[in-house]
């Protein structure tokens, strides 16, 4: 088709957000208070090294033009990124990031880690979390153990819960079946402080999560968010608490569908003191994080908890040339499952891990930026393992060139170290942790005001990768790794009433022995267009336009389990926004093209679906 030509032949970078372009302020000031910006720190940086930390902010404004449900659409927009989910919304997601598996992504919540230690490898299921009381995202492509602390050799997800300070309400609609609404309040006193409360919800029921399915699986999803901050001269204090519960149902096949529904609940709340002086940040942190998750198979019932409970403390400093920063966090996580029915399993067991780190930032001379950063964790089960990153950038009037090197790691699960299951398995104490080495060149430029664009080369090992062999995981001890090699480009267009934004990424993913890594595409790319038009009836509207092209890969099919090559898929979404006074008018129209496919292999994708949304600011 023209539109794929096109973009093959134009679709060599892609827009990465800049933190600059986020409003710092874009609501009503009440009782003549200040602008009150809310901003979170980067783990283990200081005022000049936090600049060589990279990452793509998708803002509250952008989930909202394009008409984003859940975390899963907003980060599809992603170069580096690859997702696969086993059907429609609400359904396990995977996510692959630089090559790398889902158990090597490190996903937090207003910069504290999540992952589950109650799934069997960490993973953390993205299908689950929806976007109504997200505020934003941020995604750090590449290894940041030395900034975010184990398991970050892919990269990082931070999810932000705070900063939404406009007071409306939201629905959008396609049927009775399928709706979602959300109501975000604010308050603020006299003294200044600030209350923010937030709640949504999302039911969705399309079609079977299994490819042949006759029945549709529907689902629901009810999130809510709390924040609180106030200040007392230079003392900051804040608190977010976050609420999610998801029900989903779904299939143990194609032809047995029935009476099969997961409910995952899950509660994050954090508590922080922050002491900001002309020169020096203190950040104190207290959180806690717990899983609750059941599996209702026909009346057998799976459980699986987790929680994990952290003290950190951030200090920071900076001169004109200088400025350096290190910390520590304890943290205590607990997991524990036990797996009913034909395929019987269960875990428990917990770990402690005690992390201390610094950080070094230094204007070599005029446009040379080196930065350090080092991390040592103290495991009860692996010991002392090290993360590091050094960065050295140069800038040259419009030129960036960066050149970066880091080591990071994944401790093993507590499944991987305590589980059992009645086929044999048993876990394996002495598992060590995996290591990664990576090295990594960057080019950014702005051709203009309107014009800007970035090029990535990135090639990461991961070492003593975990493997499954004779009923128990060990570690590769072979001196072999697996290894993630490729190019993410990125362009940005922009002027008063246009954005296109273009991205295009080129993967090789190899397991242990040269073969390619299942689910991980060698091309990806597509755009990302926003455009104010004026239509002759409608009068003034906001378009976006987004399209993904998702290359040909390989998966293991679902009854024989041997590997086959998937085909390509072409997505294209459509948002069109219309203001009318305090209201705004949404029209989303996903895979206009109406592409059928299957992601993973055996797994429904939902095809082209129409939804009408209004928004009411008061």
């Amino acid at each position: 088709m023209l539109l794929k030509l096109v973009v093959i032949i134009t679709c060599l970078l892609n827009f990465s957000a800049n933190a600059s372009q986020i409003k710092s302020c874009d609501w009503e000031n009440k009782n003549d208070l200040p602008c009150i910006e809310i901003t979170k720190n980067i783990n283990n940086t200081s005022k000049l090294n936090s600049k060589s930390i990279k990452k793509n902010i998708i803002t509250r404004e952008q989930i909202e033009l394009t008409g984003a449900i859940d975390l899963v659409d907003v980060l599809k927009s992603i170069p580096s990124i690859n997702i696969t989910q086993s059907g429609p919304k609400g359904q396990q997601a995977s996510m692959f990031m630089r090559g790398t598996g889902s158990n090597h992504v490190l996903v937090m919540i207003n910069g504290i880690a999540i992952n589950d230690q109650s799934t069997t490898q960490g993973l953390y299921d993205f299908g689950v979390d929806f976007i109504q009381t997200i505020q934003q995202v941020e995604v750090y492509e590449g290894p940041g153990s030395a900034n975010f602390g184990p398991n970050a050799i892919g990269g990082a997800i931070n999810i932000i819960t705070t900063g939404d300070l406009k007071d409306y309400v939201e629905f959008t609609s396609q049927n009775k079946e399928n709706y979602n609404f959300l109501v975000n309040r604010n308050f603020i006193s006299e003294d200044s402080t600030l209350y923010n409360f937030k709640f949504g919800g999302v039911k969705n029921k399309t079609k079977s999560s299994r490819y042949l399915g006759k029945e549709k699986d529907g689902m629901k999803n009810y999130s809510g968010n709390f924040n609180f901050e106030k200040w007392i001269k230079n003392l900051q204090i804040t608190n977010s608490t976050y609420l999610r519960e998801t029900i989903a149902e779904y299939d143990g096949s194609a032809t047995d569908e029935e009476n099969y529904v997961g409910d995952n609940k899950m509660i994050s709340t954090q508590l922080n003191l922050n002491l900001n002086n002309y020169n020096s940040k203190n950040q104190f942190t207290w959180y806690y994080n717990q899983y609750d998750r059941e599996y209702d198979e026909k009346g057998i019932i799976d459980y699986y908890d987790s929680s994990a409970t952290g003290l950190k403390y951030d200090f920071s400093k900076f001169f004109d040339n200088l400025s350096f920063g290190y910390g520590t966090e304890y943290r205590y996580d607990n997991g524990e499952f036990n797996n009913n029915g034909a395929y019987s399993a269960s875990t428990k067991g917990h770990y402690d891990n005690l992390s201390v780190f610094g950080n070094l930032g230094f204007n070599l001379y005029d446009g040379t930026l080196f930065s350090f950063f080092l991390r040592n964790d103290e495991n009860k089960q692996t010991g002392s393992n090290q993360s590091n990153k050094i960065n050295i950038e140069q800038n040259l009037g419009k030129l960036n060139f960066g050149i970066v090197r880091s080591e990071s790691f994944r401790n093993p699960t507590i499944y991987e170290l305590y589980g059992t299951d009645n086929y044999g398995y048993s876990g394996n104490k002495n598992l060590k942790a995996e290591k990664s080495i990576s090295n990594e060149i960057y080019l950014e430029t702005n051709f203009s005001d309107s014009i800007s664009a970035s090029l990535k080369a990135f090639d990461t090992k991961i070492f003593d990768q975990i493997e499954y062999i004779s009923n128990t995981y060990v570690n590769n001890n072979d001196n072999l790794a697996l290894k993630q090699s490729g190019i993410n480009s990125q362009i940005n267009f922009i002027n008063n009433n246009f954005k296109l934004n273009l991205f295009s990424s080129f993967l090789s993913s190899k397991k242990i022995g040269g073969s390619n890594q299942l689910r991980r595409p060698e091309k990806t790319y597509g755009f990302n267009l926003s455009k104010k038009i004026r239509a002759n009836l409608a009068g003034k509207l906001n378009l976006n336009l987004n399209y993904n092209h998702y290359g040909k890969h390989f998966d293991t099919h679902e009854t024989t389990f041997s590997t086959i090559e998937m085909d390509s898929t072409d997505i294209l979404n459509l948002s069109l926004t219309k203001n009318l006074r305090t209201y705004d008018l949404q029209l989303n129209i996903t895979n206009i093209l109406n592409e059928k496919y299957q992601r993973p292999h055996g797994y429904s994708q939902n095809e082209r679906l129409i939804n009408f949304g209004i928004k009411s600011s008061f």
